[in-house]
């Protein structure tokens, strides 16, 4: 219970903060509204107001968990207004993306530190193309992908796997550099070949950075899925949602969405800490 009591107290300083802030944003709409009228407002009357607009500024908690629970449970699972049908199509590309940015991400890693040239070459190239932001890249893949008849859930993979691979070529390169001389040395007095060395060593020693980097990984292609879904004018996935709410100014439509983007990582994130918990300890490197 003592464990519970500052996470609470953090939740509801937010909470409180939170309906501070819809009020100083949502009450100008009430007395505009008024001020049309000929009216006045009492302070009540502005606080209840600003808590129930169907188009606030910045809509209040208990609007977002009512537009949540609408998007969960008020519609039916293959409709077109249902979180969960949105929340399926962004997470089979996030989790197609995430399995090539993976793959690509290790690949990578093992070239790099097996050959210098890579190293030389690659890394730099790979920490480059991270400057350049998501959202210039974006339309640029879903329309040069367009025009060779390539729509769909592979435009947003790989949109995933661009943001989700370099946390893995950097986990995995620190991580398969990670055995100290001594141990190299060791193996090398047992004539072990590379390839031994690689299994043997190298590759169980880099099993907590990948994991580590998996995590940002997992949570990167999320938002590439996301990101690749606003500038096709996509009508299915979260980002659709996004765009869509933007469009007609639907905040709490926004909002929903956006928990349901966070809610949705943090699940992401929890299995992978569960597959490595469960991995490192048959691995013996943890208890």
């Amino acid at each position: 219970m003592k464990s519970l009591a500052p996470i609470l107290t953090v939740l509801a300083a937010i909470l409180a903060l939170w309906y501070a802030a819809s009020v100083l944003l949502n009450r100008q709409w009430t007395y505009d509204q008024a001020a049309r009228a000929e009216q006045t407002v009492t302070v009540a009357e502005v606080l209840k107001d600003t808590m129930l607009q169907e188009r606030p500024v910045l809509p209040a908690p208990h609007q977002v968990a009512a537009g949540l629970w609408d998007g969960f449970t008020g519609q039916a699972v293959t409709s077109k207004r249902s979180l969960v049908w949105h929340g399926w199509i962004t997470l089979s590309a996030t989790l197609v993306g995430f399995l090539i940015g993976t793959m690509a991400g290790i690949l990578l890693a093992v070239g790099i530190i097996h050959n210098r040239a890579m190293d030389m070459s690659v890394m730099p190239w790979a920490i480059a193309s991270q400057t350049i932001p998501i959202l210039a890249i974006a339309p640029m893949v879903i329309v040069v992908l367009a025009s060779l008849g390539v729509t769909g859930l592979i435009p947003k993979a790989i949109i995933s796997a661009y943001l989700s691979f370099f946390p893995v070529v950097v986990g995995m390169v620190k991580g398969l550099r990670s055995p100290d001389q001594m141990q190299l040395d060791q193996l090398m007095t047992y004539n072990a070949s590379r390839a031994q060395t690689f299994w043997k060593l190298r590759l169980p020693a880099s099993m907590p950075y990948l994991f580590a980097s998996l995590k940002v990984s997992i949570a990167a292609s999320l938002v590439g899925a996301i990101v690749g879904e606003l500038p096709a004018g996509a009508t299915q996935g979260l980002g659709a949602r996004l765009l869509q709410g933007s469009y007609y100014g639907q905040t709490i439509q926004i909002w929903s969405a956006l928990f349901t983007a966070a809610a949705l990582a943090a699940v992401l994130v929890m299995i992978v800490g569960v597959i490595e918990r469960r991995t490192l300890t048959r691995m013996g490197m943890r208890t």
